[in-house]
């Protein structure tokens, strides 16, 4: 059996390089021109027929075995954050107010290393790996629907439709040495919201004169709270934020309006649907009370990551077999964090882990959007090792 530890981590050189590159180099989604051209390139050194273009700036690169048998889909997202870094390294960002704050130049690394693995045994392999690199899959960057969805409208599961998908996440709310395979959810469903609440302006010394849109959404603000503690079985979860609130230009003018903006974040897609109602209801209901006029936009962001169990047992027989000294964790792990890799699992079964990549000592814990950002490099080689070895173990 190839043993993808011990070549993982010859290669930490090469992952190493690659992702310092990038992390110097970070694009947002639908702009990652000149991480896709790197990717593409790369690919194509591994003799594999590669598309890019595809949802603008994605790549897929298809690694064909020495025989017949399943597809098995790899996905690793390449945008960045509008960020500025406050880091201090030499690979610091050089793209002013944009930063890979969440790992994902890890995973475009990981990712090119895994390709470089399996293209090296690919004589083992029964099968295909189709390897897809994605886009924004931060959020929508100026587009009706981000980097997965698109993907997914423009083919990627199709020519030829995998037979299963695998993804991952390098993780700083962990420590390096852990990982977690689990079945069922593993990252919640989330909603973007817009709310326009609409008054009567007027003198900020006459407000009985007025419509007061900002007493009216200050209450909605608060009502809405109630949603996830009143609502929802103590027992399920649920997460309702409001994250904007804009209104008003002058200290002695009431707005004749005021806008919301925020997240809703689910895992249970009963409770997803009945959170969404009592959403609209408790809005329009306390607005209406305060004699104000509503108007609301939902827009959904990501359902949930959901993972199959049976792919799931498998990936965990090769962790245990591959990383016998890391902490393996096969509990419900659950984030609120949103992934838009769900959009894929939806239609083909699929496993989500994670790998700590957070180092305290090094002072490499800052969580995931945060201007100080970074991991611990010594998680890139676990990280391709098991994507590789996992691949390669359900292509025997």
């Amino acid at each position: 059996m190839t043993d993808y530890l011990k070549e993982a981590k010859a290669l930490f050189e090469y992952t190493q390089t690659l992702r310092r590159d990038f992390h110097k180099h970070p694009e947002i989604g639908f702009t990652e021109v000149r991480t896709a051209g790197i990717v593409a390139r790369e690919l194509q050194s591994y003799d594999m027929g590669v598309t890019s273009g595809v949802a603008i700036t994605g790549v897929i690169g298809l690694l064909e075995g020495a025989s017949p048998g399943p597809v098995i889909l790899l996905r690793f997202d390449m945008d960045a954050l509008p960020i500025l870094e406050e880091n201090n390294t030499d690979y610091v960002s050089r793209n002013q107010g944009i930063m890979h704050a969440c790992g994902h130049d890890g995973h475009v690394a990981i990712g090119l290393t895994v390709a470089r693995m399996l293209h090296a045994h690919r004589e083992e392999l029964a099968g295909t790996v189709k390897f897809v690199f994605q886009p924004a899959e931060e959020g929508f960057c100026g587009q009706e629907i981000g980097g997965a969805e698109m993907m997914v409208a423009q083919g990627v599961l199709d020519n030829p439709k995998p037979d299963l998908t695998l993804a991952l996440h390098l993780w700083n709310e962990k420590p390096f040495g852990w990982i977690n395979v689990a079945g069922g959810p593993v990252m919640a469903g989330a909603e973007e919201f817009t709310v326009k609440v609409t008054g009567k302006g007027g003198h900020g010394a006459s407000p009985h004169l007025t419509v007061d849109p900002i007493v009216a959404a200050a209450q909605i603000v608060s009502a809405l709270q109630s949603i996830a503690s009143r609502n929802v079985a103590p027992l399920e979860t649920a997460v309702v934020s409001v994250t904007m609130f804009h209104g008003g230009d002058a200290f002695n003018v009431i707005p004749p309006t005021v806008e919301l903006q925020g997240t809703i974040r689910t895992f249970n897609p009963v409770v997803r649907k009945y959170v969404l109602r009592r959403f609209e209801e408790t809005i329009r209901g306390v607005a209406r009370a305060f004699g104000c006029l509503t108007d609301i936009e939902i827009k959904r962001v990501a359902p949930a990551v959901i993972n199959a169990q049976t792919i799931v047992d498998r990936v965990q027989q090769t962790a245990r077999k591959l990383l016998p000294d890391m902490q393996l964790d096969t509990s419900g792990y659950l984030t609120m964090g949103a992934e838009d890799m769900a959009y894929m699992q939806e239609k083909v079964d699929g496993c989500y882990f994670f790998v700590g990549s957070a180092n305290t000592k090094k002072g490499l814990d800052y969580a995931h959007h945060h201007p100080k950002f970074d991991f611990d490099e010594a998680a890139l080689p676990i990280a391709a090792a098991l994507m590789a070895s996992a691949a390669a173990d359900f292509l025997q």
